[in-house]
Parts: structure tokens; C-alpha cells; sequence
């Protein structure tokens, strides 16, 4: 007989019978299974019928999944993935319209399934879907269950995107350029459209010269938020395909039709919620705009370019055209020289010829870039700058150009110039779609800053690197505020003034010190096993609520969602597939459980297979820093439930929560500024009756005992 733990008891439906309530030995033959399934029902030909999860997306039962079966699951009794694809297939070749539509529709139900999928394909499924897609008889219904068919039979990545024909990309393309077409079409076409575009370079070039960008343009501004979210996926996957070159001449063409105008007041400002996605192509296009800097922000100035050096003489112009005399006023070469040098140096140049200080990269020429854009669009505040500074004493003077350099350079670090996309950041800033040149205007705003902050500070030459350091802090933390607009940004920088900076810090190193202290130390450690356990069943409660985690591939972002939360028991983990834009469902509404039981251990990063597996993914940090999986017992086998944390904050408490239930210590860096805060505020609350009483670094001694203890009253005596 078997072990109890291999035997399950079970519910079996099938269509026009009564159910069956049978134990499935697991040790048993599946084809043995459905023999005695069929027997009971008097079925013949055992071999043509199938089981299959019959809750969410009727996944085919097979010898490798069959273990996911649990005490309690209902299964189905259907017809065998292999004849129900020939079926299928045979009525889209040979039935009528309405047959047809039928079918696709079953088709679109089982497709996610990988047993049925590899049916399909290897009867040639996808080049009928496909001519169903290329003869495009029926431009409505019909069509667009032929296109999610074809997609989700091609997400499971038995089959190539670059296997795909020309003529079928292009008739592809022919939907998407269409004026009056189904609604339910032309997304689905996009997001086909993308998928291709980011894994063949061939078939890419020929999306893009095929489809405008005005089309791309005209998708955006439908009020259609589907169409608008794969719109911008395909216009993102384009840019991030083109050259550097194609990249600058496709951007500029998109902010002189006003692209960026839209985005920021119908895009992000719309009355409906940004979605995930969206956000994230948001960041994309923000990214790759910035990136563009990156050839300027490493190219040292060219002392033998005749351009750059009028640039830098312009520069100086701009700033001593009062002061300067011209060529023509009969001074000598010599004596020019002189002069130009001497203005040179007002400007805050380290090096009589400034070409020497603008050879470090980065910032390169990006920061004589800067400089000219502060001088021409702002002249009297870049007079004013340097004037108001060329007059005060030289220990105190604040070098224009040598600010403008490093702050140059720290505008680059904080807002990852250069850096590659990241697959599922959505850390977009909406100023940078509230004004045209923005990096430009930000660094307008950022050198009078630093003035401001230099003469708050009453800095000197040798005060530089501090000053830096309290900039640095002052746009940091503004910009972590995303503020909506670069004149709010302006307002919450010039508020965050260097008194203010000196009282955070102040604040955070009392902070510091209180906590420090001996005794507080000693009562920290006290309170921490309780605070630890407050956190542990904080974390179990956002389990038992649940996450929305986004499926990736190697080679495109998909737009799949799926749910996981944890049982209110918390014994079993349950999760399935959810659609895109849909709320949360309940969990009793999900059809794969993992019990806790049966888990083994937590992985994160690297180790993760799902990250060791697609090479794609050990090329970018920070979709690896977001991975971790879940191993369990499988049969006799070890199986792996893997995660792509939606945020950083999200992969802490699921890390924690994962170690929590495996009996594990919680190690995230969220755990620990969640007790450094917990310890903080009990801390403060017992300390409440102690306060402006000094806190001895050691406790007072005992005093000695008394000579004699006459004093203790004897309670065995008793009174008269």
C-alpha cells in the first residue's frame, strides 16, 4: 500500500454525469488513473481523454505536474490535448464563420497551457492561425482571437519570433496603420508588433521602417488607455532598437509634434490611474531621452577645435562684455592673451587655458554644454553669478566654472546618465515631461542653488567639497519628492536651505547619540525580541494580502500578470494568472496552491534559475536585485516557484516573510529600518518620564547592605 501522504482524495467532473470522489494514488500511472476514471463513467478508449484542473486556466494534468494535485482539488474529464488540438485546428481550416470563432475562442482558453500549446504547434497551428491572420477576412471578432491565440501560443517560446515571415510581419503592420479598425485589433497587433521588434533585428528594421511614428502618435492620442500602453511599448521598443544617431533623430522628431506636451498633461496628469506599464515605458522613453547625453557627458573638449573655442570664448563674453576690450581697441597680442586668461579665472576656470579643466570625463563637454545654456537663456543670472563673485575676495569667491563642472557630474549621478533601462523600474519623473530641455533647466536651477547654498554657508576655496556635499543633499532629496513641475522643483530646493540641511542633520546625529548611550543600548537589546516578532507578523499579513508580480522573459518585458498571496492560515501558498488591469482576486479563486509544508529554502539574486537561465537577465543588476524564488518538493524531484519582485520594498517583504515562514532570520534592509524605527519610538515612549533627566553612562553602585536588619518586620510573630 502506498504512503498516505501519496494518496489524495479528489473530485473528478464531467459534463451530463455525477461527479466521482476517488483517491488518486500519485504513486500510480497517470494512464492507469484515467483508465479507472473512464471504467466508472463506462467510457471506452481511455487514452483519448485527459484530466484538467478545473478552476482557472484548465491546465492539462501530466506526469510532471501531477504532483500540484492536492487534497480537495476538483479536476475534469476532457478530451486529449493532442485530439483536442486536431479538432480545433480542422474546424479553423474547414468550418463555418461561426465554427471558426468558436474554436478560436477555445483555442485562446487552452493556449497558456504548455502540454496543449506544443500540440498545437507541432500540428502546424501557428502557420494556420497566421493564415487566418494574413487573409484577414474578417477584420472584427474573428481576427482579434486569431492574434491572442498566435501570441499566447508564442510566449511560451517553443518557436522563435525571428521564424516569423516579412509578409506576415507586414500585414501585421497593415492593421496597425489602419484608420477604422475593431478597437480589440489594433492593441493586440502593437503588442505583436512589439515582441518582434525586441527579439529579431531584421524583422525590427522592418517594423520600423513600416510604421510612422505620426501612426504611433495617433494610437497615443486615442482615449483608449490599452492602445495607448501598447502604443508607447512599441514606440519604446523601437527606440531602444535604433542607433544612437536614429535614437537623437526619432526623439527630436517626437518633441517637435508635441509628444511630450501630451504625455505630460493627458498621459500623466489624466483623470484615469497610470498603470504599471505604462509607468515603466514612461521611465523607458525618460531614460533613453537622458541617454543621449551620455556621448557629450564622455567626450573631452578638443583644445584644437575651432568651434569649441569660440564656445568658450562666447562664454566668457557673455559674462566680462563690459569689462573686455576687443581685438580692434589696439592691444597687443600679448596683452589680449593676458586679459583673456585673467577673465578666464573669474570664471572659476582652475587652469589659465580652460580647455584643461573641461578635459576630465565624465562630464566632458555635457558641462560646457551647461554652462552655454545658463549663459544664453538666463544671461542676467549668469552675469549676476559671476559678476556678484568676481567681486567678493578671492578665499571666497564661488568658481562658476569649477561648480558648474562637478555639478555637472552629480546631476549625471543622480540621474543615471548613461545607465542601461532597467526591465521593470517605473521611476519616472513627471518634470521631466513638464519642460523642454530639462536637464538644462534642472542644472539653471541647480548652479544658483549652489550659489545660494555658498553664500548661506559663508563657504571658502577649501569649503568646495562640502558645499558639494550639501548640493548633493539638497537635490537628492527634492527629486525624491518627483515634484510635478520644474518651478516646483525650484520652490521645495530653495526652501530646503542650508540652516534647514544643518537641522536634519543635527536632528539625525542626536538621534544618533541618544541611541548610543549604554543603558539605551541595553534596553534596545531588550525590546528587540518582541519588536522582531511584531515585524514577523507584518510581514505575514502582507503576505496573506497578496502582490501583483509581472511575468519576464529573456526577451521582451511582458505585460502577463499573475497573483500570489498567503493563506490565512498560512499554510498554503496560493497564486495563479490574472489580467492585465484587473483587481486582485480573492484566494479562494486561485487555482495553484504550494503548501508550506513543502517548502525548502529561499533563493535570491543569481542564484534564482529563472535568472541563471536567460542570459539577458545576468546582463541587468537591477532586475537580478528584484528576483528570488521559492524551492519545494516536487514528487521526488526539487521544483522552483520564482518571483520578480514589482519594487525593492515589495522583494524585502516577501524575502522576509518567505524566511519567516521557512523559520528563518529576516536579513532584508527593510527589516532593519523597520526595528531601527520600531526601537526608536518605543525607545522614546519609555523614556517619556525621563525627560531633561541625564542618563548616567553607568548605573548608580548598589549601596551596601545595613550593619543589622532589625528593622524587617517578623510577620511569624504575632500580636498580642
Amino acid at each position: 500500500m502506498a504512503p498516505p501522504r501519496d494518496v489524495v482524495k479528489i473530485a473528478v467532473q464531467k459534463r451530463d454525469a455525477i461527479p466521482q470522489l476517488i483517491q488518486l494514488d500519485q504513486a500510480k500511472p497517470l494512464a492507469a488513473v484515467l483508465k479507472e476514471v473512464c471504467d466508472a463513467w463506462s467510457l471506452a478508449h481511455s487514452e483519448r481523454y485527459a484530466l484538467q484542473f478545473a478552476d482557472g486556466h484548465r491546465r492539462y494534468i501530466t506526469e510532471n505536474n501531477r504532483s500540484e494535485i492536492k487534497n480537495g482539488s476538483i479536476l475534469c474529464l476532457s478530451t486529449a490535448p493532442d485530439l483536442e488540438a486536431e479538432q480545433l485546428l480542422g474546424v479553423l481550416q474547414s468550418g463555418s464563420r461561426e465554427g471558426r470563432r468558436e474554436a478560436l475562442q477555445h483555442l485562446v482558453l487552452l493556449a497558456p497551457d504548455m502540454t496543449f500549446a506544443q500540440e498545437v504547434i507541432s500540428r502546424e497551428g501557428l502557420q494556420k492561425l497566421g493564415t487566418i491572420i494574413e487573409d484577414g477576412d474578417d477584420l472584427g471578432e474573428e481576427l482579434a482571437l486569431a492574434l491572442q491565440a498566435f501570441l499566447e501560443l508564442m510566449e511560451h517560446g517553443v518557436v522563435s519570433w525571428e521564424t516569423l515571415s516579412t509578409p506576415f510581419v507586414k500585414k501585421v503592420i497593415r492593421y496597425v496603420n489602419m484608420n477604422l479598425m475593431d478597437a480589440s485589433v489594433q492593441p493586440l497587433a502593437l503588442r505583436l508588433l512589439e515582441s518582434v521588434t525586441l527579439s529579431s533585428l531584421t524583422l525590427g528594421q522592418v517594423v520600423k521602417s513600416e510604421v510612422p511614428l505620426d501612426r504611433l502618435l495617433v494610437h497615443l492620442q486615442v482615449m483608449n488607455q490599452q492602445l495607448q500602453t501598447k502604443a508607447m511599448a512599441l514606440l519604446t521598443a523601437l527606440l531602444q532598437g535604433a542607433s544612437p544617431v536614429d535614437r537623437k533623430h526619432m526623439l527630436d522628431y517626437l518633441w517637435q509634434r508635441n509628444l511630450r506636451q501630451f504625455i505630460y498633461k493627458s498621459i500623466i496628469h489624466s483623470a484615469a490611474p497610470l498603470g504599471d506599464e505604462m509607468a515603466h515605458h514612461l521611465y523607458v522613453l525618460q531614460s533613453l531621452t537622458l541617454g543621449l547625453l551620455e556621448q557629450r557627458m564622455r567626450t573631452p573638449l578638443d583644445p584644437y577645435s575651432q568651434e569649441q573655442r569660440e564656445q568658450l570664448q562666447a562664454l566668457r563674453q557673455a559674462a566680462f562684455e563690459l569689462e573686455g576690450e576687443s581685438p580692434s581697441a589696439g592691444l597687443s597680442a600679448d596683452r589680449r592673451r593676458s586679459l583673456c586668461a585673467r577673465e578666464f579665472r573669474k570664471l572659476g576656470f582652475t587652469n589659465s587655458n580652460p580647455a584643461q579643466d573641461l578635459e576630465r570625463v565624465p562630464p566632458g563637454l555635457l558641462a560646457l554644454d551647461n554652462m552655454l545654456y545658463f549663459s544664453k537663456h538666463a544671461p542676467s543670472a549668469y552675469s549676476r553669478f559671476v559678476l556678484e563673485n568676481s567681486s567678493r575676495e578671492d578665499k571666497h569667491e564661488c568658481p562658476f566654472a569649477r561648480s558648474s563642472i562637478q555639478l555637472t557630474v552629480l546631476l549625471c549621478e543622480l540621474l543615471r546618465v548613461g545607465e542601461p533601462c532597467s526591465e521593470t523600474a517605473q521611476d519616472f519623473s513627471p518634470m521631466f515631461f513638464s519642460q523642454d530641455q530639462s536637464f538644462h533647466e534642472l542644472f539653471c536651477v541647480s548652479i544658483q542653488l549652489l550659489n545660494k547654498t555658498w553664500k548661506e554657508m559663508r563657504a571658502t576655496q577649501e569649503d568646495f567639497d562640502k558645499v558639494m556635499q550639501v548640493v548633493r543633499e539638497q537635490l537628492a532629496r527634492t527629486l525624491a519628492l518627483k515634484p510635478s513641475s520644474l518651478e516646483l522643483f525650484r520652490t521645495k530646493v530653495n526652501a530646503l536651505t542650508y540652516a534647514e540641511v544643518l537641522r536634519l542633520r543635527q536632528t539625525e546625529r542626536l538621534h544618533q547619540e541618544v541611541t548610543l548611550a549604554p543603558p539605551i543600548l541595553e534596553l534596545r537589546e531588550k525590546l528587540k525580541p518582541e519588536l522582531m516578532g511584531l515585524i514577523r507578523q507584518q510581514r505575514l499579513l502582507r503576505l496573506c494580502e497578496g502582490t501583483l508580480f509581472r511575468k519576464i522573459s529573456s526577451r521582451r518585458r511582458q505585460d502577463k500578470l499573475w497573483f500570489c498571496c498567503l493563506s490565512p492560515n498560512h499554510k498554503v501558498l496560493q497564486y495563479g494568472d490574472v489580467e492585465d488591469g484587473a483587481s486582485p482576486p480573492a484566494p479562494e479563486s486561485l487555482p495553484e496552491q504550494l503548501p508550506v509544508a513543502d517548502l525548502r529554502a529561499l533563493l535570491t539574486g543569481k542564484d534564482c534559475p529563472h535568472v541563471r537561465e536567460k542570459g539577458s537577465l545576468k546582463q541587468n543588476k537591477d532586475l537580478c536585485e528584484l528576483a528570488f524564488s521559492v524551492s519545494y518538493d516536487h514528487g521526488e524531484e526539487e521544483a522552483y516557484l520564482n518571483f520578480i519582485a514589482p519594487s525593492k520594498q515589495e522583494f524585502h517583504l516577501w524575502t522576509d516573510g518567505l524566511s519567516t515562514l521557512l523559520g528563518s532570520p529576516m536579513g532584508s534592509e527593510q527589516t532593519r529600518l523597520d526595528l531601527e524605527q520600531l526601537l526608536t519610538m518605543e525607545t522614546k515612549l519609555r523614556l517619556l518620564e525621563l525627560e531633561n533627566v541625564p542618563i548616567p553612562e553607568q548605573p548608580p553602585p548598589i549601596p551596601p547592605p545595613p550593619t543589622n536588619f532589625n528593622f524587617c518586620y517578623d510577620c511569624s510573630v504575632t500580636e498580642p
